[in-house]
C-alpha cells in the first residue's frame, strides 16, 4: 500500500499563555509530521521547540524510508547538544528543552518517535489508540500503579518531564512503528489538547471528520490554559 497522505496542522496560543511556544512541522510531501512543545518553566521554550522543528523542515525530497529515519535521528540529536550549550551559557540551572513528537510515513508504514509528553494517536477503524507513552512524572506513577490514568491529568505535577530535547543527559528518543491501513487517521498534539479535551471527545471528532482548527476551538472552548497544537493526518 502506497497511501496518498494528506494532512492541516494549527497552533495557537490558548487562553492564558502570553505567547506560543509550540511549534509544528508539515510535510505531507515527505511524509514528515512533527509537534514541539517547549518545556514550560524553563524559559526559553519557544528557542528550543523553534529550532527542533527547523531542523526538521527542510529535510529534502527522495531519502528513502531509513534515511529519513536516520537523518530525523541525527538532527534532533545535533539540536539537542546545541540546546545543552546556550543552556550552559545561560547560566548555572538553565534549561533549554522541547518535547517532540514525529510521524513519519512511507511506502506502506509508520514510525512514530518521542520525547516528552506531545502525543500521537491513531483512529483505526473506529478505535482511538494512543501510539507514544508520555516521557512524565505522572506517566511513571501510572505504570507503577500509584496513580489511575483519570487522575493523572488533575494531578499537581502533571506538567513535569522525564525527558525532553535538550534536557541533561543523552537523549533517547523512542520508537514505534507498525503498518498503514487504509482509513488510518493520525493526531498529533501538543499537551494543550489532550489536557483540555477529553481523550474521548478528540477521538469522536476524529471519526466525525472534523478538522484540525475544530480539535483547536473545542480546546479553546474549554479554557485551554495552555498553547494548543493540533495535526491530523489521514492516509
Amino acid at each position: 500500500m502506497n497511501a496518498v497522505l494528506t494532512s492541516q496542522a494549527v497552533t495557537h496560543r490558548g487562553t492564558v499563555r502570553p505567547r506560543n511556544e509550540d511549534a509544528f512541522v508539515d510535510r505531507p510531501d515527505i511524509g514528515l509530521w512533527a509537534v514541539a512543545d517547549g518545556a514550560g518553566g524553563h524559559g526559553a521554550g519557544d528557542v528550543a521547540s523553534a529550532a527542533a522543528t527547523a531542523a526538521l523542515q527542510d529535510l529534502p525530497p527522495g531519502l528513502s524510508a531509513a534515511e529519513m529515519l536516520a537523518q530525523v535521528r541525527l538532527r534532533i540529536t545535533a539540536v539537542h547538544a546545541d540546546l545543552q550549550r546556550q543552556a550552559q551559557q545561560a547560566g548555572p540551572g538553565r534549561i533549554i528543552a522541547t518535547t517532540l513528537a514525529v510521524l513519519l510515513a512511507r511506502g506502506g508504514h509508520y514510525a512514530c518517535l518521542w520525547a516528552g509528553d506531545s502525543r500521537i494517536y491513531r483512529l483505526r477503524e473506529g478505535s482511538f489508540t494512543r501510539l507514544t507513552r508520555d516521557h512524565s512524572l505522572v506517566q511513571d506513577l501510572v505504570d507503577q500503579g500509584l496513580l489511575d490514568e483519570a487522575a493523572a491529568e488533575s494531578h499537581p505535577q502533571a506538567n513535569v518531564i522525564t525527558r525532553a530535547v535538550g534536557a541533561e543527559g543523552v537523549l533517547e528518543l523512542d520508537k514505534a512503528s507498525a503498518r498503514l491501513a487504509p482509513g488510518d487517521r493520525f493526531l498529533l498534539c501538543s499537551d494543550g489538547l489532550f489536557k483540555a479535551v477529553p481523550e474521548g471527545e478528540l477521538g469522536q471528532m476524529l471519526a466525525d471528520g472534523f478538522e484540525a482548527e475544530v480539535l483547536i476551538r473545542a480546546a479553546l472552548a474549554y479554557g485551554a490554559r495552555d498553547n494548543v497544537t493540533a495535526i491530523i493526518v489521514r492516509a
